[in-house]
């Protein structure tokens, strides 16, 4: 498959639409949703943890993953930031048109 939606968690905070700025200017997605307010529990460091957090939902092509990783990663406050990726394996026509017509410099889509 050509597209997928990348999963990142962030702190509640600026944090979300900082890493959502950064990918949308250096054209590694063309849209990237945030949902503030999310409770996570997870293990860390031998015990179950929690936080509230946002998590950004962002729209690409497969192509990007590994820029996406590096990006993220060399920006994103946690030491381990959870970057996963599924595939896009049906969708409108013109909505995939227009996430690859995004990603190119210099177009507006």
């Amino acid at each position: 498959m050509k597209y997928c939606m990348v999963f990142m968690t962030a702190p509640q905070g600026p944090e979300a639409r900082s890493l959502a700025d950064m990918l949308l200017k250096k054209r590694l997605c063309a849209c990237v949703n945030i949902v503030k307010g999310m409770a996570s529990f997870f293990w860390w460091q031998g015990r179950i943890d929690a936080a509230r957090e946002s998590l950004l939902i962002a729209k690409t092509e497969q192509r990007l993953l590994k820029k996406i990783v590096r990006e993220v990663r060399r920006v994103h406050s946690y030491s381990v930031c959870e970057i996963i990726a599924m595939p896009i394996v049906a969708g409108s026509a013109p909505y995939l048109e227009w996430i690859s017509a995004s990603l190119r410099k210099g177009r507006t889509a």
